[in-house]
């Protein structure tokens, strides 16, 4: 089992989960994160730290089609190990349904 970061994440990107994941397991895009699956280690303190409810676990049926969207863009996008700025609108975002067409395929910037 491994953790997924879901929709709810785009556009908000808290990120208090990279601050305490103990394995450095956080990718990060434009506009949201992703964890790598081969690097989680299951220990889910990730979970209760997502303001936006945007983790699961992969065995939840709300991970669905993003365990293929965590795997894919954390090849890619740059690892992230400490937490940086939200967006100002993160706020705003955080409890908006559907938002799985605003995701961008582009890296974000990794603050540490």
């Amino acid at each position: 089992m491994t953790y997924v970061v879901t929709e709810n994440c785009i556009r908000c990107k808290y990120m208090d989960c990279i601050e305490v994941c103990p394995v450095d397991c956080f990718y990060v895009g434009e506009n949201m994160l992703v964890i790598n699956p081969d690097e989680c280690i299951d220990c889910g303190v990730c979970e209760p730290e997502c303001p936006a409810e945007a983790i699961f676990p992969d065995s939840d049926d709300r991970a669905g089609a993003w365990a293929e969207k965590n795997t894919e863009f954390s090849r890619i996008w740059p690892n992230i190990t400490r937490k940086g700025t939200p967006p100002a609108d993160a706020d705003e975002w955080k409890d908006k349904p559907d938002k799985a067409a605003l995701f961008s395929p582009e890296p974000g910037q990794s603050a540490g």
